[in-house]
């Protein structure tokens, strides 16, 4: 079933490297957290809010929770690719992901990663997420 695209998601493309392989030819299940990465950077970039944004805010954003749900394997020189979307905020941030072949749009992996929004002076997480986040996504808290 497709979704409809939401407004805040975005795409990246990756090529499969020969140094993510494991001693199996095919990439191994930890390099995929790299993966997730690379989409969170590039959707937390169309909002204006990545990591020296989120720094310079006040807020640190670890991530608290993260699934992953292997479907395939991914091999050497394989174009991935990897798509991140926004489906929660207002206490926390969910991202949720697919990583799919590029080429034939063979679902790879999907998963989701929380993070909290944690004050930078007092180290304390907060239970709502900052105002800052709400006025990056263009919506009223």
């Amino acid at each position: 079933m497709n979704k409809p695209p939401s407004r805040w998601s975005a795409e990246a493309e990756l090529q499969v490297q020969f140094f993510d392989l494991d001693p199996m030819q095919v990439v191994w299940h930890g390099h995929y957290v790299k993966y997730l990465e690379v989409a969170r950077c590039a959707l937390l970039d169309t909002i204006d809010y990545n990591y020296v944004q989120m720094k310079d805010s006040g807020y640190a954003w670890p991530v608290i929770d993260m699934h992953l749900r292997y479907i395939d394997s991914a091999t050497f020189g394989q174009r991935l690719k990897l798509r991140a979307e926004i489906v929660e905020w207002e206490n926390r941030l969910k991202i949720d992901y697919l990583i799919t072949d590029a080429a034939s749009g063979r679902r790879l992996l999907r998963g989701s990663t929380t993070q909290v929004a944690v004050d930078m002076l007092t180290r304390e997480m907060c239970f709502v997420s900052p105002a800052v986040l709400f006025q990056k996504l263009g919506i009223s808290p």
